[in-house]
């Protein structure tokens, strides 16, 4: 008898003439990732896997990509999905396979990045005895996971499917697992020629009529303002709504502030564009949100590195709390105007109700920010000579120079993660990838994995420190072998920058462990089979980043910059944005 077919919201009923046929539990999770719209996935095989893996090698549409460490799957996953919009997919074993998942899940979690992943299991005899390789992962995923299933049947795999790609890709998006154990893929079981599309339904946009009473309020609040701000965040990128952001702004002539992984939301180079808030933020945009007399956040979780000291963020101003997640609302700040709705849709109907304001002397104390801070934590560089070692912003501004705005920049973490996002320049939804509430060291070479295998005709590059690089150099074996040109920049300072930072200006110049000793980038990118050069001049920097550019394979080009290079503006730990500050004056207790 054949099975049921039953997805979250239909069931699929055989009919007589219905054709069944026999296939094992592992060959129908192909055809339900099939079903699902999937073409992708990251993994690495194990024992309790290999059912699943046997069957994967029999349905040529789905490409596997091969990594080096399972934790890599998931980034790469990661960055599928967030350069595409749509589920990222990563497999990995029982046991070590499975927990060497969980900070990936947790970086996906954390950012609101679709992601399912894929794990075997010991069978379900064995579950609870300490099995080779056991452990229990749908335990250990609940804080990090939007929900995790154990399947424990082959006539569920369908039903499991579906539920678990509606869930990571529904509301806030987040990671989903599915735990699959080993007799449940060897299992027979009978289905219908062809499952029905199992993929997730497309994003709702409607408005309730609660939130349309809500946004009425906000023109209202926004009319009779005088020095309103607009905080975009990552949400506006998961929604497609930075077209329905700018046509907000230049209806409403409100300035746009964006959070790390909002930028690229709104245009930087807008004349309404702040740049970016928060602890490394723009002196403007920081000083905007201290300022205002209204703050409009829009698919922003107004995190700590965002408002900094939260009973006194904005203290002059109403705040307005646009998201798709309730729970968002009053976890850090308070929200005196929550909308629960979804940022593409409620712009929209802001830009219909809105009416433009020049409000010219906001923008003058803005502009005046932006002026007198415009050099705020560069390096003067015009008497350097060509043989030293370029800075870090020169070489961020380098980059963009090469590739004139074109390619994707996915950033690991740490100081060059900040220089990059203060001047590089990012002009449209995920330009710039990065890994912003957890932080997460050596994302960002299997995230460009990732991106790469899903935009194969756009240029990736992958800029990473030298700490970062070390914790996934491995899979510079998986961008040859896969054929997958991604470019690495490393911004190379012999050290664990931003820990020498915090160590130099809060820890008593104590550089406990933060310098690091290295081999030869060059000789180990070569051994795996890439391009790679050594810039360690000024004047060697763009024609090294413009061969790599043109190298049709994996490159990677170490530039050498100074070891102790500082982050500014910076806003202390504990403080407001208002404090932010651009020079070394700082008294160390107000940042412990």
């Amino acid at each position: 008898m054949a099975i049921a077919v039953e997805t979250a919201s239909q069931a699929t009923q055989a009919t007589p003439e219905t054709r069944t046929r026999t296939i094992t539990g592992g060959a129908l999770a192909c055809e339900a990732l099939l079903a699902a719209g999937v073409t992708t996935l990251f993994g690495y095989p194990g024992g309790a896997a290999l059912p699943f893996y046997r069957e994967l090698m029999r349905y040529p549409r789905l490409h596997h990509v091969l990594v080096r460490h399972e934790q890599n799957a998931a980034h790469a996953a990661d960055g599928y999905a967030r350069s595409t919009g749509r589920v990222g997919v990563c497999v990995a074993t029982s046991g070590p396979g499975a927990t060497n998942l969980l900070t990936g899940l947790a970086t996906a979690f954390m950012d609101c990045v679709p992601v399912v992943a894929l794990t075997g299991q010991v069978a379900r005899a064995a579950i609870g005895t300490q099995a080779f390789q056991e452990v229990d992962v749908v335990g250990m995923v609940g804080p990090i996971t939007k929900g995790a299933f154990q399947l424990r049947s082959a006539e569920e795999i369908p039903a499991v499917f579906a539920e678990a790609f509606r869930l990571a890709a529904e509301g806030r998006p987040g990671p989903v697992l599915i735990d699959f154990p080993k007799d449940v893929q060897l299992a027979n079981v009978e289905v219908s020629s062809a499952l029905p599309d199992l993929s997730p339904s497309p994003r709702e946009s409607e408005l309730s009529g609660a939130a349309q009473f809500a946004l009425e309020q906000v023109v209202a609040l926004l009319q009779a303002s005088e020095r309103p701000v607009v905080i975009a965040g990552h949400g506006v990128a998961m929604a497609g709504a930075s077209d329905e952001l700018r046509e907000f702004a230049e209806a409403s002539g409100v300035p746009v502030g964006m959070t790390l992984l909002g930028l690229g939301a709104f245009p930087e180079h807008h004349p309404q564009g702040l740049g970016m808030v928060g602890m490394h933020g723009t002196v403007q945009a920081n000083m905007a949100m201290h300022h205002a007399d209204l703050v409009i956040g829009v698919g922003m979780r107004f995190d700590d590195r965002v408002v900094g000291r939260p009973k006194d963020f904005a203290s002059g101003a109403r705040i307005v709390h646009i998201d798709v997640d309730p729970r968002a609302f009053g976890r850090v700040v308070r929200a005196d105007l929550p909308v629960l709705a979804d940022a593409r849709a409620a712009l929209r109907a802001l830009s219909d109700l809105v009416q433009h304001r020049e409000r010219p002397e906001w923008w003058g104390r803005l502009r005046q920010w932006s002026s007198e801070h415009a050099d705020c934590g560069l390096v003067e560089t015009e008497s350097a000579s060509a043989d030293e070692l370029p800075t870090t912003p020169e070489v961020v501004r380098a980059l963009r120079r090469v590739m004139g705005g074109s390619a994707v920049v996915v950033s690991d973490i740490g100081q060059h993660q900040m220089f990059v996002a203060l001047h590089h320049g990012f002009d449209r939804p995920n330009q710039l990838l990065t890994s912003g509430g957890l932080g997460t060291m050596g994302y960002a070479l299997p995230a460009a994995l990732g991106v790469k295998a899903a935009l194969p005709g756009r240029p990736v590059w992958a800029v990473v420190g030298d700490g970062g690089f070390q914790m996934s150099a491995a899979e510079l074996s998986t961008l040859v072998s896969s054929r997958l040109p991604v470019k690495v920049l490393i911004v190379n300072n012999q050290c664990l920058g931003m820990v020498r930072q915090w160590q130099e200006l809060f820890y008593d110049n104590v550089y406990s462990h933060s310098l690091l000793p290295q081999p030869s980038f060059e000789a180990l990118a070569k051994a795996h089979g890439c391009w790679a050069t050594t810039v360690n001049r000024r004047d060697e920097l763009e024609n090294a980043l413009r061969e790599a550019a043109l190298h049709p394979g994996p490159s990677v080009v170490d530039v050498r910059v100074p070891v102790e290079e500082t982050v500014y503006p910076m806003v202390p730990a504990g403080s407001v944005p208002g404090e932010v500050r651009c020079v070394d004056d700082v008294d160390a207790s107000l940042w412990a």
